[in-house]
């Protein structure tokens, strides 16, 4: 509500502004001429006030980092043009001799120029003007919201993108640039099976940044203190820890390193299986058995969720669904694993008008 506000304030003073310069001004313009060069000047005034607003309007996520570079970056180009332009008037009046019209020209000429250097300076080198100029840094991390980190496996995942739909994330969404040319080469990969993850991890970026309730950063700092041929787990952590974010992530190993070197970390898998429905023993589910089990007259099954089912007695039944009874859930930050009982196949006609027990395996998946 104070945005609306800001922004009719500032109408009103541009108009108020306005007003009264052509009122100075009127005194100067020819009489004859006068009506049409007041309107003339008060709709070209309130158009670039309306031209200012609408770019506001279509910008909405800004960042602070480069608004205080360029902040940064004009006070100093403006500090450097005022010691020029002496430089220049001295030089001018010592060798040059130049009209004033053209003195002038060349003041604002110079003037824009080592502005537009001095911000493109400090917006590309902010993270190194600490350096330069002692207690001034530009630091990427902010009180209260800590960025969020995302790394290859939790962006080809795609969880996070419907997870961040509902709203729950108020800071942004970090993809470090090393991680995007990862899923570059990936989706580039000869195998079929690489390729394709890599294509959905693109894709579920594509999806973040096409949403207007998900706030999606590329972000091309480069981590400190690691090689440019580390791999990616060790850039990811050193990014996250000079950040001071949160490192987004379901690799079960990566998580131990983060957590080893104090990083903050957010396991999707976690996040996953506390938001999971609580499977009871003796509970009834229904899944299909893909594969035999490492002990004898086991079967293999996944849910929908990617679930692992271990059916005892199901290694017989591969290829068909089966309705278990369960026997006990294991769960853990590298994902969840369903025990079970085989009771009957599904479709058989043996017992298969319980509907209750049908209805009851869904929803419990």
């Amino acid at each position: 509500m104070i945005i609306y506000f800001i922004r009719a304030l500032f109408v009103v003073t541009i108009a108020a502004f306005l007003f009264a310069s052509i009122n100075q001004a009127a005194v100067d313009i020819d009489p004859e001429a006068r009506g049409s060069n007041i309107i003339a000047i008060f709709i070209g005034g309130m158009a670039i006030a309306a031209l200012v607003i609408a770019v506001d309007w279509l910008t909405p996520k800004k960042s602070l980092n480069a608004l205080a570079g360029i902040f940064f970056g004009l006070l100093v180009g403006l500090l450097i043009s005022w010691a020029m332009t002496t430089v220049l008037e001295m030089v001018d009046d010592v060798f040059i001799q130049m009209s004033e019209n053209s003195l002038q020209i060349s003041k604002a000429i110079m003037g824009l120029c080592i502005c537009y250097l001095t911000i493109s300076i400090v917006v590309r080198t902010k993270d190194d003007v600490r350096f330069v100029i002692p207690y001034v840094e530009f630091s990427r991390q902010t009180k209260g919201l800590r960025p969020m980190v995302l790394d290859t496996s939790v962006v080809i995942d795609g969880r996070i993108a419907d997870i961040a739909e509902t709203g729950l994330f108020e800071s942004p969404l970090v993809v470090p640039r090393f991680v995007l040319n990862e899923l570059q080469l990936i989706a580039d990969s000869p195998d079929k099976m690489k390729r394709n993850r890599g294509r959905r991890g693109l894709d579920m970026l594509n999806k973040m940044q096409t949403s207007s309730v998900v706030d999606v950063q590329v972000d091309d700092t480069p981590p400190p203190g690691v090689e440019a041929k580390s791999d990616v787990d060790h850039k990811l952590v050193a990014f996250t820890k000079a950040c001071g974010g949160k490192l987004v992530t379901n690799d079960y190993n990566l998580n131990k390193v983060a957590q080893f070197r104090g990083v903050d970390v957010i396991n999707i898998n976690d996040l996953a299986n506390a938001l999971k429905t609580v499977t009871l023993p003796g509970e009834m589910m229904q899944a299909k058995i893909i594969r035999a089990g490492e002990d004898a007259q086991q079967g293999i099954g996944y849910l929908d969720d990617g679930t692992m089912i271990v059916v005892e007695d199901g290694r017989s039944h591969i290829g068909k669904t089966v309705m278990f009874s369960v026997t006990s859930a294991l769960q853990t930050s590298a994902g969840r694993m369903i025990f079970g009982k085989f009771e009957r196949v599904l479709g058989s006609g043996r017992n298969s008008g319980n509907h209750n027990n049908r209805v009851k395996s869904t929803r419990a998946t």
